[in-house]
């Protein structure tokens, strides 16, 4: 009978990533990116949020003031009724763009999560931190820390092709 081996590596206790370091280094490169344009996408989501609910503004960009029938350049204005007609309403852009790159964000967190071989729980550590306001900052540091101290610990455990 064959004796399985440990998924591991060769030898037990034998560190080995899904990728080759090359790999893990583009994937670390990319999710720090993305973790820090998400986490800055959140944090004006928030100043969105707290806008529109608590003061019921939209921020606009052009267009042609309602009340007053002036051009309208850049700021906030009511949001019920409309307080600009035309333009852009930046607020549901910033909407739209966080919720974009929360996607991106998220494949880069699968890329580097699986290159690395990490549990499961870290992946929803990682994918917490775009939507929650300010933790993609320190998840980022963390992880980047966490990849770095492994590759230089175990140098060989890269695939080679």
């Amino acid at each position: 009978m064959i004796e399985p081996k440990p998924a591991t590596g060769g030898t037990t206790g034998q560190r080995r990533f899904g990728g080759t370091v090359a790999q893990i280094r583009s994937a670390l490169k990319f999710y720090r990116v993305l973790a820090y344009t998400t986490g800055t996408m959140l944090l004006l989501l928030c100043a969105e949020m707290i806008a529109r609910y608590g003061f019921g503004k939209f921020l606009y960009a052009g267009g042609t003031d309602a009340f007053t029938g002036a051009p309208f350049g850049f700021g906030f204005a009511d949001a019920e009724p409309a307080g600009v007609l035309g333009g852009l309403n930046v607020s549901l852009a910033i909407l739209i763009v966080h919720g974009w790159m929360y996607v991106v964000y998220i494949i880069s967190n699968f890329r580097l999560w699986s290159l690395m071989r990490w549990p499961f729980g870290r992946f929803v550590l990682m994918a917490l931190g775009g939507v929650v306001p300010f933790l993609s900052f320190f998840v980022e540091k963390r992880m980047h820390a966490e990849a770095e101290r492994e590759l230089e610990a175990h140098p060989d455990a890269g695939q080679r092709y």
